[in-house]
């Protein structure tokens, strides 16, 4: 049985407090499944600026790029507001999605039925929702040069970011995202803002062109962000797949992620293209939610997210469906059992700890393994 390699960096915040909980879960799936893990462990973000004056090291990167998966915890906090941008935490993060050229962003948004009353919206908006957002992560304005603050003179500046993408990377995202829908409900809906920005002109052109070559039968709509951002609100269960560019991806994703009640219950995938020899995909994953710096240390942080984005690893990097199919299941029973972080417990409603929701997952794990 070959082992698989894992790189697990924790990060900041409550990023140490949630690793451990995936260890757990690891650890369970080495002792009684079909497969085993290596696991090493690195630094990344202001943890790795402290050791290292730089958010992620030489060595530890190295590892990520020879990892099979690596696991991501959370970075930043208020402690290294003031270091210098080129060294901040959130530029490890950064750094990874671009050397390991992790350019399709996987975000679910799935409503538990026991979590069902802890969204903002009326229960029947969400109840049953299960959507995916498919976020191109290597292009758009977050990398476009130029990326400048300039100094114009008499107490005036310029801040530039350059929205730019080229047709290769809006094809291949899109072809995620109708393969994807395939063994979904069939369904994309591409969001761009082609009414005000050339680049969204393109997003769109190629998104039809990319359908026409070989998915013509998923279907496929076109629609403003803007708008997105609204239907998401109104009606989220009218969406399966949605496709979109780097920064609007970040927006209506985190959107997304509130319908279901909490940050701290959504995974996140970013894969890379497939090996033309092996057909592996590098590949990172990580709860969508940040280091949560207020709550770091008190026990009282949500691993579920961070459990769930292995889940997808077992799915995406490992190909082992039933495995993740069991993980999904065992948080659900847990949930339905009326275990509760403070995040996602309701009015008067008892809670458990970090660890004690772990340990009750890996139960729920061994029980439906019986």
């Amino acid at each position: 049985m070959a082992s698989q390699k894992l790189l697990l960096l924790p990060g900041d915040g409550i990023g140490p407090e949630i690793m451990p909980e995936v260890k757990k879960v690891i650890s369970w799936f080495n002792e009684n499944g079909d497969m085993s893990f290596e696991t090493e462990e690195g630094l990344v973000g202001g943890s790795a600026y402290d050791a290292h004056g730089q958010s992620i090291s030489e060595e530890d990167m190295a590892k990520a790029m020879a990892a099979d998966a690596v696991i991501f915890g959370a970075v930043g906090g208020p402690k290294w507001d003031d270091v210098p941008y080129e060294v901040r935490p959130e530029a490890g993060l950064l750094r990874l999605r671009k050397d390991m050229q992790l350019f399709a962003n996987l975000r679910p948004a799935i409503c538990y039925p026991a979590l069902a009353d802890a969204s903002s919206l009326k229960k029947d908006i969400i109840e049953g929702l299960d959507i995916l957002i498919v976020r191109e992560l290597t292009g758009g304005v977050y990398f476009g040069e130029p990326k400048e603050i300039t100094d114009l003179g008499n107490g005036q500046k310029r801040g530039v970011d350059t929205q730019v993408y080229d047709t290769y990377e809006i094809e291949r995202i899109s072809k995620v995202a109708f393969e994807l829908a395939r063994t979904r409900n069939n369904k994309v809906t591409s969001m761009e803002k082609r009414n005000v920005m050339k680049s969204g002109v393109l997003w769109n052109e190629v998104v039809t062109q990319t359908h026409g070559n070989g998915y013509q039968d998923v279907e496929l709509e076109h629609m403003l962000a803007d708008a997105g951002g609204m239907q998401l609100v109104r009606w989220p269960k009218q969406f399966d797949v949605i496709v979109t560019d780097n920064l609007f991806g970040d927006m209506l994703s985190d959107v997304a992620a509130m319908l279901t009640g909490s940050l701290g219950m959504l995974p996140s995938a970013s894969l890379g293209a497939p090996d033309e020899a092996t057909g592996k995909r590098k590949a990172l994953y990580e709860p969508v939610h940040g280091s949560a710096p207020d709550i770091a240390g008190t026990g009282a942080a949500n691993p579920i997210a961070m459990i769930a984005s292995f889940g997808m690893a077992l799915r995406y990097s490992f190909e082992e469906v039933e495995a993740a199919d069991k993980l999904d299941k065992a948080i659900a029973v847990a949930l339905d059992k009326g275990l509760r972080t403070k995040d996602i417990a309701g009015e008067g409603q008892a809670t458990v700890s970090t660890s004690e929701m772990g340990d009750a997952i890996v139960a729920e794990l061994s029980a439906l393994s019986a």
